[in-house]
């Protein structure tokens, strides 16, 4: 069994479209990031940093915190997403750590700067302009490929989905990018990805 510490953002929907794409047993345990909770000291157990998502692995009896180590942890744990193949392996891991390095990060921001009141003008072009340079990032990458590595869906295609899906919410046109959109699409269709991003209820 696996306890699954997590909120409605972007980095939770990544655990839970793991979880439900392998179909590992879980519970979920709520975090308030409103109210505070990632800052509890039960939590700073689990997740030293206060973020979510983190999890408690009872079969190894780990706890694991950041996202792109729980998605490695878990599809080593299944033996899904990941290859074992050390080429596709690495292929996948590049772009596993270009979202917890740049897609992540960046577009973080925007978000944050679009929410502001009052704007601050230099901070919206700062992270605007970096947003928009890597989407086209992406999209050149997918037009070549179907998913982040090539013809096999993985932990890369289900780390950068959460974060690239939020274009709307910070004020990226996506028509300049025809190749995000259809795998933005194509991931969005996937069962275990509806499951997951009502997770938590």
């Amino acid at each position: 069994m696996i306890d699954l510490h997590t909120a409605r953002t972007p980095n939770g929907y990544k655990i839970s479209i793991m979880l439900e794409e392998i179909g590992l047993p879980y519970r979920v345990v709520k975090i308030s990031l409103a109210k505070g909770e990632q800052f509890a000291p039960a939590f700073a157990e689990i997740s030293p940093n206060a973020k979510i998502p983190a999890i408690v692995d009872h079969d190894t009896g780990q706890r694991i915190f950041e996202s792109g180590a729980i998605l490695i942890h878990l599809a080593e744990k299944s033996g899904r997403f990941l290859p074992q193949d050390a080429r596709k392996r690495m292929d996948v891991l590049q772009w596993l750590f270009f979202q917890v390095g740049s897609i992540g990060p960046m577009l973080g921001q925007l978000w944050h700067f679009v929410d502001l009141k009052p704007e601050i003008p230099y901070a919206l072009e700062r992270y605007r302009k970096e947003s928009l340079r890597l989407y086209g990032v992406v999209d050149r990458h997918l037009a070549k490929r179907a998913y982040f590595a090539g013809d096999d869906y993985s932990i890369a295609d289900i780390a950068n989905w959460p974060w690239l899906r939020v274009f709307k919410s910070i004020g990226i046109d996506i028509e300049p990018f025809p190749h995000v959109k259809r795998w933005i699409e194509l991931i969005a269709a996937r069962p275990a990805v509806q499951n997951g991003i009502a997770v938590p209820s």
